[in-house]
């Protein structure tokens, strides 16, 4: 039977051809699925039967390599605020003030109706 790898749903094109490049450089048989047209199917990378002994290296290997992905993406951000670079929810409210107004006032709604019936407006 396959066995899952790595899931492609929501992972940048960088990342996954980054996965890809490592599974191909160190010989490890794999093959992709999509999501389909409507996003539903599983988007992932699977080992491939007849190539089930490879999967602890596999999985150490992407492992690995997502430790690594974190670190410098923490590092980069670390930089960014240091040097005063870093995105603030005032820069995002400058830059699109009408999606930030429109998802606070879906909050307020949501919180409205969730607790709308337990309050008593007498």
């Amino acid at each position: 039977m396959p066995i899952l790898l790595f899931r492609l749903n929501g992972v940048p094109a960088d990342e996954a051809d980054e996965v890809r490049a490592l599974l191909d450089a160190r010989h490890i048989d794999f093959y992709e699925t999509q999501a389909g047209r409507w996003g539903i199917s599983v988007a992932a990378i699977w080992l491939r039967d007849d190539d089930a002994e490879r999967e602890e290296d596999a999985r150490r290997l992407i492992d690995d390599y997502q430790q690594r992905r974190s670190e410098s993406a923490r590092a980069d951000y670390a930089a960014q605020l240091q040097e005063g670079r870093a995105e603030t929810l005032a820069d995002r409210f400058r830059r699109e003030p009408l999606r930030l107004l429109l998802y606070a006032a879906i909050i307020l709604a949501i919180v409205y109706f969730t607790l709308a019936p337990f309050l008593h407006w007498r």
